[in-house]
């Protein structure tokens, strides 16, 4: 099944959210999403091909989604898709595997701490409620459209403060 665009994903489509751990630009940036479109082109559940989607931000964040309405994605598919980008992580020079990172706005800028400090950074008053954070815990692509980016004091950081 072909790569579609990701806002022709149903909003009940299934996503999954990556965050890098520093900016990913230039030429990394294109290899990253050709291996991935490469992965997608491919990506199979039991045989049966996947409709599927990725959309890009902020040099950074990179969600990929899945017409669950169409056929869902296995374990084994979804594992595959973990090995792919765990092993595109090297190529990048960049993580993005692992939890445990906030990732929020400065200004035009996306900054990543640790959710320690954060908690620091709130406790000090250096972020506020009204800090935009991005919610890579989303599920749905009706999250990532409406509310990936979101201030923090109504998103899942609203109890740090």
């Amino acid at each position: 099944m072909p790569i579609v665009p990701f806002d022709a994903l149903p909003d009940s489509s299934r996503v999954w959210v990556f965050g890098s751990d520093r900016l990913v630009e230039g030429a990394p940036a294109g290899s990253l999403l050709a291996a991935v479109d490469q992965y997608l082109a491919q990506w199979r559940a039991h045989g049966v091909p996947l409709l599927c989607a990725r959309d890009w931000r902020e040099s950074r964040f990179l969600a990929i989604g899945v017409d669950s309405s169409q056929e869902n994605a296995s374990g084994c598919s979804i594992d595959g898709l973990f090995r792919t980008l765990h092993a595109l992580e090297r190529e990048i020079g960049a993580r993005l595997l692992g939890g445990g990172r906030v990732f929020y706005r400065t200004g035009a800028t996306t900054e990543m701490v640790s959710r320690d400090e954060f908690t620091n950074l709130a406790a000090r008053g250096d972020v506020t409620r009204d800090t935009p954070i991005f919610d890579t815990s989303l599920t749905t692509a009706a999250d990532w459209r409406r509310r990936f980016e979101q201030p923090a004091g109504e998103a899942w950081t609203a109890s740090l403060f």
